[in-house]
Formats: C-alpha cells, sequence, structure tokens
C-alpha cells in the first residue's frame, strides 16, 4: 500500500512481512528525528482512516522501526501522538493497537462538521467566483471518474476537495481545517458506508446538489443541501456498526480540536 506502513493480508497488522521501502524514505536518513516521526505519523494515520490498518490491529514499535529504517524513537513519538488523536490505544502491559471506532462519539462529530459546513456552503454561495464554481465542477468529474472505476480511496479524496473547495470559495479555508480534526473517527466511519450499493452514485448527486445551490447563488439552498449531505450519516450508525460489529467500541473520545 501507498507510502505507510503496510498490512499483513488478513489481520491488519503491520510488518509481518519485510516491504520494499518507499524511495521518499532515503531523505530521513539526514532529517531529524521529529521529521521522521511526523512523517511515520502520517502515514500510519492515512492507513488507519482508510481501514487499511483495521480497528484492532496490533502495531509493533520493532517492525515498524525496521520497516522504515528509523529508530524505535520516533516511531514511539507517532504512536503517542496518534493515540492524543484516539486512533491508536496504547496499553503497556499489552502492547499498541489501532484504536476501534468509538460509536457514542460519532453523532457528536457528525453534528460539529454539519453546523461548520452549512456556514460554508452558504457563504459559498454568497462569494464563489466563476472560476471556484469551476474548480468545483472539476472535483466533481474527478469523483465520477473515481466511482466508474470503483477506486474508493480516489472517490475519497476527490469527496475532500469538494468540501475543501467549498470551504475555500467561502472565503474561509481555515474552517476546513476544524473540520478535518473534528471528523478523523467519522471518516473511519464513512469508509465503511462506501461499499454499500447505491452509495458512490449517491453521494456524487448530493454534491451535485450542494453545488447546484452555489452556483445559483442560493445561500439558504445550498446550506439545506450540505445539512441534508451530512446529517444523513446519523441514521446510518446503527446498521454500519451492525454490519461491522468488531470495527466499533461501544464509547466515547472527547472531540476537540
Amino acid at each position: 500500500m501507498r507510502g505507510a506502513a503496510m498490512a499483513e493480508e488478513g489481520d491488519g497488522s503491520v510488518g509481518r512481512r519485510r516491504m520494499p521501502r518507499s524511495p521518499r524514505l532515503d531523505a530521513w536518513s539526514t532529517g531529524q528525528p521529529n521529521t521522521a516521526a511526523a512523517l511515520i505519523r502520517r502515514a500510519l494515520r492515512g492507513d488507519i482512516v482508510a481501514l487499511r490498518l483495521k480497528p484492532g490491529a496490533p502495531l509493533v514499535e520493532k517492525e515498524i522501526a525496521e520497516l522504515y529504517g528509523v529508530s524505535r524513537t520516533p516511531v514511539r513519538e507517532a504512536m503517542l501522538r496518534l493515540a492524543d488523536e484516539g486512533l491508536v490505544d496504547i496499553f503497556p502491559q499489552s502492547g499498541t493497537f489501532v484504536s476501534r471506532i468509538p460509536v457514542r462519539s460519532l453523532p457528536e462529530a457528525i453534528i460539529i462538521r454539519k453546523s461548520l459546513e452549512e456556514t460554508t456552503a452558504r457563504l459559498a454561495a454568497e462569494r464563489a467566483s466563476g472560476s471556484q464554481i469551476a474548480g468545483l465542477r472539476a472535483v466533481m468529474e474527478r469523483q465520477r471518474e473515481r466511482a466508474a472505476a470503483d477506486d474508493r480511496d480516489g472517490f475519497h479524496q476527490a469527496d475532500e476537495a469538494f468540501h475543501a473547495g467549498v470551504a475555500d470559495a467561502a472565503g474561509h479555508p481555515g474552517i476546513w481545517t476544524l473540520v478535518q480534526q473534528v471528523k478523523l473517527q467519522v471518516d473511519r466511519y464513512r469508509r465503511l458506508t462506501l461499499p454499500e450499493d447505491g452509495r458512490l452514485p449517491r453521494v456524487i448527486a448530493e454534491h451535485d446538489a450542494i453545488l447546484a445551490g452555489i452556483e445559483a447563488h442560493d445561500p439558504d439552498r445550498a446550506a439545506a443541501r450540505m445539512g441534508a449531505h451530512l446529517g444523513a450519516l446519523l441514521g446510518e450508525i446503527g446498521d454500519i456498526q451492525g454490519h461491522n460489529p468488531d470495527y466499533f467500541i461501544d464509547a466515547a473520545r472527547p472531540v476537540g480540536f
């Protein structure tokens, strides 16, 4: 998998087989430990959020350090940061594991995101330039292409680009930064919704409706469509948890910035 600690087929664990080093890791030999820690954290974080590393999977410091050709110190630092984000659970006597998705935290995170993005959609409808609208259209075309190719990673990346583009058109790209901090656990949950029949076309249709409101410079319409798009996630939590019980834990983690 792309540029991160790879999961062994079947159990989602890291480092059970020796993987080729990514070319970018060659630059780490002259970098500072903090730089290595940041890159390892980003790589593991991406794999955890994308569910390439599955909830409950073990993470072994020694094996990750060998995989990336670094000492265990930056790996340990990366793990601590991931634990702060609620993506890793560290048990001193048992080991380190990818955290399960805290189901009771999801509604709060979704509500916060929905509120913030209704605002960006409203402001985008008031302020978006022609070039910004064209950029959003281009993102939608990319998302359609990824859906047609059944490329869920690419689809998710285009989804992120669409929402970031709405915040940019609103004139407040920093709001998207806040949203990203809130929605880590929601992103893992959302990844589990993508294989559902009809899910990808439905997301595209909802994005099209948001964009139509922005393009029409209709703030109420754009905000309402964004709210409906994000609010729908609230009603699906129980079903997705029921289909993937081992991925969730019936607990809450603080949602914060």
